[in-house]
């Protein structure tokens, strides 16, 4: 054991409650491949913990990534790993569990196996070692690069699929590993790569109230030092770029009831609460809830928030709970775009947010805007900063903040075809933006780094092949090295997609087919907008 790790680990539970310690016949390690205040800001690790935990028969304990100076003691010590409850080594575990919701990350799973003395590649585990499973949005949505690590893969959520997992883990620990694999690639949802258990279909919560969803463990030493509560999940806006809004249709509301009962049980905690959503304003009662907590002398943030639907009710609330910047995502600036995209927003939404903001108190704004979609040319680029500078003739005293990123295309969307823009046009769209800004001093752009997005881009739409390199990657720089020296194609991962292409991913049935999302690429094409979901409609497969 490390002197520097145990303390570390000791001091970040004195700071909790809510946590579980126990003795469990079973034991499984809950991991999250970054640092602790980014892992505690995720509301899935809750909810998992949660669920586990509630059995007799499981001990789950959690595991983060350490910053560099416990990695060094580790490396130096020639140590191992240890958990945040009881300061149990990695590989001491039945089974280690990942939740990935970035591909960046898929680096820090590495380094973190490499931590906890666990062979990074299946095929290179025994008996002896425990069996890796990863969950979350990246191993719904595209396995193929992971899967030299994991042995398999939660496609969906894990409310439903963890409990029959569970079961058939725990009747057959005894038998052999490929034994073990084949038991578990009979659970629906569960993808193991080594036995082509596919197509698999994703699992989903049908009843959100059924299955609570909220912060477990109290702590303030977290991105946002708030009590997360989720409102609803999935998206029927048809984003043509997003991979949430395909994948988690329809959407699920929470009935305001179950939000009230939550909110009554937590809030002697004092804690600000978080509402999570793909679009809160989106949900169907946002002013009363917003009513209750207020009435409760509480305060709220929120993930998100749509410009079409928001209220004055929310702005009010969130400026009553002490917000200062807005946040709003109108991801592109000409109405060519808008239909592009499919956002279905326009900027009169826009200018009322901003103007709900204003009435509200609240003078800065962050905005979100994407650069390299599909049929973009920079005069849409230009129209980004023609928008800015009306919204700042609009608001002379406002700050605008622009977070502006490369598109990157994503399985199971309309754009999965499409390609990622080169560096060069990347870089001339960020000159000409911030030369067409440069003179308004409360105008502030920020943006990753080409790089970063690219191999973000490599990753996300990725195959088997890569699967070696990012087992041999614990770092963005080591992973480019290794493809550099491999005969694969960049433009394959990178370039435009044929309409017959097999996709790594066709291994997953997510329930919208794909002649639907071929067809919304065409009318991306075509400049048409699609509808929101609504009931009766069969269009995606969906439903």
């Amino acid at each position: 054991m490390t002197w520097r790790q145990t303390t570390e680990l000791k001091s970040i539970l004195a700071k909790e409650s809510g946590y579980t310690i126990k003795s469990g016949q079973f034991k499984f390690a809950l991991t999250y491949p970054n640092f602790y205040r980014v892992g505690m800001s995720n509301l899935g690790i809750h909810i998992i913990y949660q669920l586990l935990n509630s059995r007799a028969e499981i001990s789950c304990e959690r595991f983060f990534l350490p910053d560099e100076k416990i990695v060094n003691e580790i490396e130096r010590t020639n140590s191992s790993l240890l958990s945040v409850e009881t300061q149990t080594p990695l590989n001491n575990f039945n089974v280690v569990a990942f939740s990935i919701s970035f591909e960046q990350d898929y680096f820090n799973v590495v380094k973190i196996l490499k931590l906890g003395k666990i062979p990074v590649k299946a095929s290179d585990r025994t008996k002896f070692d425990p069996i890796l499973i990863a969950g979350g949005p990246c191993a719904t949505f595209n396995p193929a690069p992971l899967s030299a690590i994991f042995d398999a893969f939660i496609i969906g959520e894990g409310e439903v699929v963890l409990p029959p997992l569970v079961d058939v883990l725990t009747e057959n620990w005894n038998l052999s590993r490929a034994e073990s694999l084949e038991k578990i690639s009979n659970v629906e949802g569960v993808y193991v790569p080594s036995k082509k258990n596919f197509p698999v279909t994703r699992q989903f919560v049908k009843n959100l109230d059924e299955h609570p969803a909220h912060s477990v463990i109290i702590t303030d030493d977290t991105e946002f030092n708030m009590y997360l509560l989720e409102t609803a999940r999935g998206c029927g806006r048809h984003c043509r770029f997003c991979m949430a809004g395909y994948c988690f249709r329809r959407p699920r509301n929470r009935s305001l009831k179950t939000l009230q009962a939550a909110i009554d049980d937590a809030k002697h905690f004092g804690k600000k609460f978080g509402l999570m959503g793909a679009a809160i304003s989106d949900y169907p009662q946002i002013n009363e809830l917003c009513k209750i907590i207020l009435d409760n002398g509480l305060k709220m943030s929120v993930a998100s928030f749509r410009a079409d639907s928001v209220t004055a009710e929310l702005v009010d609330a969130l400026a009553k709970s002490g917000l200062k910047t807005l946040t709003i995502a109108p991801e592109v600036g000409s109405e060519k775009m808008r239909r592009v995209t499919n956002k279905g927003i326009t900027e009169e939404n826009i200018f009322n947010a901003v103007k709900l903001g204003i009435d509200a108190g609240i003078k800065n704004f962050k905005l979100y805007f994407m650069i390299g979609l599909p049929f973009e040319e920079m005069a849409d680029v230009d129209a980004i900063a023609d928008l800015i500078i009306k919204l700042k003739n609009f608001v002379a005293d406002g700050k605008f903040t622009l977070s502006v990123n490369p598109f990157i295309p994503k399985p199971f969307t309309p754009f999965q075809w499409a390609a990622m823009a080169d560096k060069k046009y990347l870089q001339a769209a960020l000159k000409n933006l911030r030369g067409r800004l440069k003179s308004f001093r409360d105008v502030e752009i920020i943006s990753e780094s080409l790089k970063a997005s690219k191999v973000q881009a490599i990753l996300s739409r990725g195959d088997k092949n890569l699967a070696d390199i990012v087992a041999q990657s614990d770092s963005v720089q080591k992973f480019l090295e290794l493809f550099k020296t491999t005969k694969l194609d960049e433009n394959f991962y990178l370039g435009e997609r044929n309409s017959d292409d097999v996709f790594a991913w066709d291994v997953i049935n997510q329930g919208v087919t794909k002649k639907y999302l071929w067809q919304e690429y065409q009318r991306a094409a075509e400049l048409k907008y699609t509808p929101r979901c609504f009931d009766g409609c069969k269009r995606c497969g969906i439903c």
